[in-house]
């Protein structure tokens, strides 16, 4: 993978458990940036969107923002969406999610998305580059064949 856009900068709550972290293997990718929860660095984030819920669809139209991404469980990431409010929020349309959960102590929000699922779905809304973001995640396939009518 290279970048013809702006690196992903993926903001990870220090809670987040990197055992459940869908996007380790990113870490290794030069089009991904990653800062720990509440590092921000507010002159890096100029012409980017923030994926989000009640935003307008995200769409090629985003194509030259760069994209930030909340990493966290779904309580933590919804802690750290004030530190980012001055972006603009752009949400993804329902797809359906092949991740593994069982929550013990919450229910996930019924659409609810790993956050590699969340990043490959913009990627391919925005008309970024895909190939290979979900390398190395045992259920890849299966999210592709769950939601390959949205591929088209």
């Amino acid at each position: 993978m290279s970048a013809s856009h702006p690196p992903t900068i993926i903001v990870v709550h220090p809670k987040e458990r990197k055992s459940k972290c869908t996007v380790q293997t990113l870490r290794t990718h030069e089009d991904f940036i990653f800062w720990k929860y509440p590092r921000k660095e507010p002159e890096k984030l100029i012409h980017y969107v923030r994926l989000g819920m009640g935003g307008p669809q995200i769409s090629p139209a985003d194509a030259a923002s760069g994209l930030l991404v909340l990493d966290g469980t779904w309580r933590l990431a919804e802690k750290m969406e004030p530190a980012f409010e001055e972006l603009p929020v752009r949400s993804l349309p329902t797809w359906e999610t092949a991740y593994p959960r069982v929550s013990k102590q919450f229910d996930d929000p019924s659409a609810g998305l790993a956050t590699i699922e969340a990043i490959f779905i913009a990627y391919h809304l925005m008309g970024y580059e895909t190939a290979g973001l979900l390398d190395g995640y045992y259920w890849a396939e299966e999210f592709l064949e769950k939601n390959r009518d949205q591929l088209i």
